[in-house]
């Protein structure tokens, strides 16, 4: 018994320390601009994140056709109003950010 208690009080502290999944994506789309152009829940220029994230739900290759869009930029998928190009975005950032939009 003592060490079942034990077993569960540690995952119990392991839990309550862990960050959330993709916890930085929102930060590094502040340190990326990404957020002048979009926001979670509403349009502004482009698509809110969330529905980004409906979109794409399911997708299994979303995040390497929505890295390609970030990269070279791209224009119809949301409107007429242009995306541009992203080429300043570290692959890594990219990456996490990506992650942290489709977890919407």
């Amino acid at each position: 018994m003592k060490s079942t208690f034990g077993i569960a009080g540690a995952l119990l502290v392991a839990a309550a320390f862990a960050a959330p999944a993709h916890a930085d994506g929102m930060a590094l789309a502040q340190k990326n601009n990404c957020l002048a152009c979009h926001a979670v829940d509403t349009k502004l220029v482009g698509p809110a994140y969330k529905d980004v994230a409906a979109k794409y739900k399911g997708d299994a290759g979303a995040a390497e056709k929505l890295a390609a869009k970030v990269k070279a930029g791209g224009m119809g998928v949301w409107g007429q109003v242009p995306m541009p190009p992203n080429p300043q975005v570290s692959d890594a950032d990219l990456k996490e950010i990506i992650a942290w939009v489709l977890a919407l």
